[in-house]
C-alpha cells in the first residue's frame, strides 16, 4: 500500500510545488523537496500502523500542520472551524468567557493581559501570570486551544483558576463567573480639563468609537480642553485597519505605518487622510509591556510624526503582520507575511516602542517584582531586521526623585494610577496658556470714568 500512497502524495505535492517553486529553481532543490515529503509520509504511515493506540488520520495530519507552523514563529497557526469561530467572535467584539488574552509557553498557559471590565480583570489576574489548573485539573502540557475552550462556557457558570505568579511563594486561586464578554474597545472621560481615551483592544468598532470619544470630549470641555491622554496600556492589539483609523484621527498628514514582505518590492504604506480631530491639541500616549501589535503601530506613528509624547514602559515588541488565508469555508491559515515599520523606518519586532519618558507604575506594589513578558521571550520569535541604535544615557546611580513614592504614599494622596496621573499632569503643563489682554499703564491712566462710559 505504501507505494500507492506515496504516488498520491507525490502527485499532489508535485502540483503544489509547481505553483510555489519558480522555474529558475534547479532540479536538485525539487528533488530534495520530494525526499523531505517522502520522509513525512513514511513517519505518518509508521505512526498510524504502530502507535500504541489507534489515532485517526485527521489528528495526525493536523498535528503535522501545527508542528510545521509552530516551527516558524509564535503567531502563525492553522485554524480549524473552532479557531475560526473564536477569532471571528473576538474581532467582532463579543464572546463568552473570562476576558483573558493568553499564550502558550513551554506547555504552560501564560497571561498576556486581562481585558478591561471582565471577570479576569476584576478578580486581579495580572499579565505574566501562569494558569496551571482549571477546576483543579492540571492543564500543563495540553494545547492552548483546549485550555481556552475550558475557560469559555455558559454565562453564569463558575470556574476555578489556579495561578502561579512570579514573586509569590504560593499559588493563587480565583473563582470566576463566566460572562458574555462584550468588548467595549474604547472608554473616555474628562479628568479636569484633560480628555482621557482608554483603548483596550482593536476590534471592528475601535476606529469609530475613538472618533466618537474625541468628539464627545471636545463638546464636553469646549475651550477648556487642554489635550488628550491615549491610554494603550495592556492593549494586546488586533486589526491593522483599526490601528490606522485611530492614528488617522490624531494626524493631518504623513505616513502611519508600512508593512514589508519577503521581497524588497513587497511594500505597502498607509498614510493619514483626514483632519486631526483634536485640532492640534497636545497628546500623551500611555504604554507598557502589554501594549502590542496594533497598539504599537499607533504609539510609533504618533511618536515618529512628533504628534505625541509616549510615556510609560517599553512595549511588547510584536512587529509582524498575520494574513488570514482561507483554506475552506470553515478552516484557514493565519500566516506571518510581513513585518511592519514606523514612519521613520524602525522595526518594532523584538525591541518594541521606547517611551519618550520612562515612567514606572508605582501604584502597583508588586509590579516591579513580576517579570515582563515580551515578544523577544517567545520561542521562535522573528528576529528584528534592524536594531535601534543604543542610547547613551548618563546615569549617576541615584534614584529618580520623581519616582520614589511608594504605593501606600500614593494612596494617601488619592492617586490610584500613578502613570495616568503623571500623563494628565504632563498635558496640563504642555497646554498653551491663555494670553491675557495687555493694557498699558499710560492708556489706563488716560481713561476717565466719563471716557470709559462713552466707549
Amino acid at each position: 500500500m505504501k507505494p500507492a500512497v506515496n504516488l498520491l502524495l507525490a502527485a499532489s505535492a508535485g502540483a503544489m510545488v509547481a505553483l510555489i517553486v519558480p522555474s529558475a529553481v534547479n532540479a536538485a532543490r525539487e528533488n530534495e523537496t520530494y525526499r523531505q515529503l517522502d520522509t513525512l509520509m513514511d513517519v505518518f504511515l509508521k505512526v498510524r500502523e504502530a502507535y500504541v493506540e489507534q489515532v485517526d488520520d485527521k489528528t495526525l495530519v493536523q498535528g503535522a500542520i501545527n508542528g510545521m507552523l509552530a516551527s516558524l514563529d509564535p503567531h502563525s497557526s492553522y485554524l480549524d472551524a473552532r479557531d475560526t469561530e473564536n477569532m471571528r467572535s473576538q474581532t467582532d467584539g463579543a464572546y463568552g468567557g473570562l476576558g483573558l488574552t493568553v499564550t502558550s509557553e513551554d506547555g504552560a498557559v501564560k497571561v498576556i493581559a486581562p481585558t478591561d471590565d471582565t471577570p479576569a480583570a476584576r478578580a486581579g489576574i495580572k499579565a505574566g501570570d501562569f494558569i496551571t489548573h482549571l477546576d483543579d485539573e492540571l492543564i500543563f502540557g495540553s494545547s492552548l486551544n483546549d485550555a481556552v475552550d475550558k475557560m469559555r462556557g455558559k454565562p453564569g457558570a463558575p470556574i476555578k483558576l489556579t495561578v502561579v505568579r512570579p514573586g509569590q511563594q504560593k499559588p493563587l486561586t480565583y473563582t470566576l463567573v463566566r460572562e458574555i464578554i462584550r468588548i467595549k474597545p474604547v472608554k473616555f472621560e474628562a479628568k479636569g480639563n484633560v480628555g482621557v481615551i482608554r483603548i483596550s483592544s482593536f476590534n471592528r468598532q475601535t476606529g469609530e468609537a475613538t472618533r466618537l470619544g474625541v468628539t464627545a470630549l471636545n463638546k464636553q470641555l469646549g475651550d477648556n480642553l487642554a489635550g488628550y491622554v491615549i491610554d494603550l496600556r495592556s492593549n494586546p492589539g488586533g486589526l491593522l485597519d483599526q490601528a490606522i483609523e485611530v492614528s488617522d484621527a490624531f494626524m493631518e498628514q504623513g505616513e502611519i505605518v508600512s508593512q514589508r514582505g519577503r521581497t524588497k518590492d513587497d511594500i505597502e504604506r498607509y498614510f493619514a487622510r483626514g483632519a486631526d480631530l483634536t485640532n492640534g491639541k497636545p497628546i500623551v500616549v500611555l504604554v507598557d509591556e502589554g501594549s502590542a501589535s496594533a497598539a504599537e503601530i499607533v504609539a510609533g506613528a504618533l511618536q515618529d510624526q512628533r504628534r505625541a509624547l509616549v510615556v510609560g514602559q517599553r512595549t511588547f515588541g510584536k512587529g509582524s503582520v498575520q494574513t488570514l488565508i482561507p483554506l475552506s469555508p470553515e478552516t484557514g491559515l493565519r500566516l506571518t507575511t510581513a513585518r511592519y515599520y514606523t514612519p521613520s523606518g524602525r522595526s518594532v519586532q523584538e525591541q518594541g516602542i521606547e517611551p519618550d519618558i520612562s515612567v514606572p507604575q508605582l501604584s502597583d506594589a508588586t509590579r516591579q517584582d513580576r517579570p515582563r513578558l515580551r515578544e523577544a521571550d517567545l520561542r521562535n520569535h522573528l528576529i528584528a531586521e534592524k536594531k535601534a541604535d543604543d542610547r547613551l544615557i548618563e546615569d549617576d546611580g541615584k534614584p529618580n526623585p520623581r519616582f520614589v513614592l511608594t504605593a501606600d504614599e500614593l494612596k494617601k494622596k488619592g492617586i490610584t494610577d500613578f502613570q495616568l496621573d503623571y500623563a494628565v499632569r504632563l498635558i496640563e503643563r504642555l497646554a498653551p496658556k491663555p494670553v491675557a489682554p495687555v493694557v498699558t499703564a499710560a492708556v489706563t491712566a488716560a481713561v476717565t470714568p466719563t471716557d470709559a462710559a462713552a466707549q
